[in-house]
């Protein structure tokens, strides 16, 4: 059995309340729906490993996406007839930005993604994946649970 973690809302609750505000801020402030904000908030975290947050945002992707294409967000790009140009943009953007050591925002991706969304709607999304690593940062390390049920 593994060792009880910390919680870190509880023990840090002014960190919390910050990191809930831009939370807030990319899931109700910007014009990206709904769908495409979980989208690339499951696929955040399933690069990063975190159970908590890929077990909410896969469930809250099933209200609006059918369970094929969630089944098939970790290999999207070879795929590409189920998901539209700005959620294929978006996600290819994400990964890029979230295994930002080794890909350094190459200048390639970052045409590509520049080319795919206003300036307002890169920064934003830029915002959602920054958001979600920093939730993944947090969830891991602390093994925050999942509703799933054995």
């Amino acid at each position: 059995m593994t060792e009880k973690r910390l919680n870190w809302s509880e023990i840090a609750p002014e960190g919390a309340k910050a990191l809930f505000g831009v939370h807030h801020y990319v899931t109700k402030k910007t014009d990206f729906p709904e769908e495409l904000v979980h989208l690339v908030f499951l696929r955040v975290s399933q690069i990063n490993g975190c159970a908590h947050c890929i077990d909410m945002h896969t469930r809250d992707l099933l209200k609006t996406m059918a369970i094929d294409k969630v089944a098939l967000v970790p290999v999207w790009a070879e795929v590409p007839h189920l998901f539209s140009d700005q959620y294929r943009a978006a996600l290819a953007w994400a990964e890029e930005v979230t295994n930002i050591s080794t890909t350094h925002a190459s200048d390639e991706a970052y045409a590509a993604a520049a080319a795919a969304f206003t300036e307002k709607d890169l920064v934003d999304l830029t915002l959602i994946i920054a958001a979600m690593n920093a939730f993944n940062r947090l969830g891991a390390p602390f093994r925050l649970s999942v509703a799933a049920k054995p």
